[in-house]
């Protein structure tokens, strides 16, 4: 299970991300003065030996009531074993950002592995009568096990992908069981009258969490795509995306890769129509320009993910990491 989906979720939530998890800190916390993402200042104490994307780091800068302004490093664990030094690295963190900046850190936790008896949050250390203590918050997933039915009454648009994130990791249910739940999750976005930019972004991040086996998934894509026809809605959705990926592997398989081409050029420019309204001309020249398949496919799950024409523009003209070259 990746960070991705999570770190891009507390990104465009992140209020609802505050309140769901760490409420005590959300509410000294005055969300009407807005807040702001600290990526530069972030990769400035991280060491050069880490991966830039070994963890899912995240530094916000918040205004509290009081008029105080705080800064809070949110660090996302993403992994299933114990990690000895996790307690050591938030201590680190948080020392290096004051060392740096002179402002003094909140960190914060969410553990997403499916390890129960993990419990990272203090680190500790101590020498004759020196002693030092450093504790953080921490919200895990997992203990939201067996809550189910409190999640589902939640409006929190965090509680639904916890629940995504349970129907995951739940052992010994049957795959049609976990369609089924798959399928209720992604109706109750529509039920609860979210705007189409948002019930978009948590299918996105469901799809994400919550990974069927592939026969599975064209199970559950051909269930959201009957409701979707049956209320009448004309969102994008990963069914779409599956039908056009088989429809192009059925065509090279009858020899008739020109027109799988052609019908994949097609459907890119109607996806990228339907998301952001009528195409510039000159995007609409460079894609019926693009004579490999591949490209196409990497193209359209960009089309799916991206928010903004520009985006896609970027990995279009081969400036963007997601593009196959």
């Amino acid at each position: 299970m990746t960070e991705k989906p999570w770190r891009e979720c507390i990104r465009i939530f992140f209020e609802p991300f505050m309140f769901r998890f760490f409420p005590e800190e959300a509410k000294l916390i005055d969300f009407s003065r807005g807040y702001e993402f600290l990526d530069k200042e972030l990769e400035k104490i991280r060491p050069e030996n880490e991966a830039k994307d070994r963890y899912a780091d995240l530094l916000v800068k918040v205004w509290l009531y009081n008029g105080k302004e705080k800064w809070l490093l949110i660090h996302i664990e993403i992994q299933g074993y114990r990690d000895k030094h996790f307690n050591l690295r938030m201590y680190i963190y948080n020392y290096r950002i004051y060392d740096r900046y002179g402002i003094e850190v909140v960190s914060l936790s969410l553990l997403t592995d499916t390890d129960k008896n993990y419990r990272p949050g203090e680190y500790r250390m101590e020498f004759g009568k020196f002693s030092l203590s450093f504790k953080f918050p921490v919200a895990k997933l997992l203990d939201y096990q067996g809550k189910e039915e409190e999640l589902i009454k939640d409006n929190n648009v965090f509680s639904l992908l916890i629940l995504a994130f349970l129907g995951a990791v739940e052992k010994g249910e049957t795959i049609d069981k976990k369609i089924l739940f798959k399928v209720s999750l992604i109706k109750e976005l529509y039920k609860r009258g979210y705007d189409r930019e948002k019930i978009l972004q948590l299918y996105k991040f469901i799809d994400w969490i919550f990974v069927l086996p592939e026969d599975a998934t064209e199970r559950f894509h051909e269930e959201i795509k009957k409701y979707e026809e049956e209320k009448k809605m004309t969102y994008i959705t990963t069914a779409e995306r599956i039908g056009i990926k088989k429809g192009i592997e059925i065509g090279i398989q009858q020899g008739m890769q020109k027109g799988a081409l052609l019908k994949a050029q097609e459907m890119l420019q109607n996806t990228l129509t339907i998301k952001f309204g009528d195409l510039p001309e000159d995007i609409k020249a460079q894609i019926t320009q693009i004579n490999d398949l591949d490209k196409i496919n990497a193209l359209f799950e960009i089309a799916i993910r991206t928010d903004s024409l520009d985006e896609f523009a970027i990995n279009l003209n081969g400036n963007g990491s997601d593009i196959i070259n």
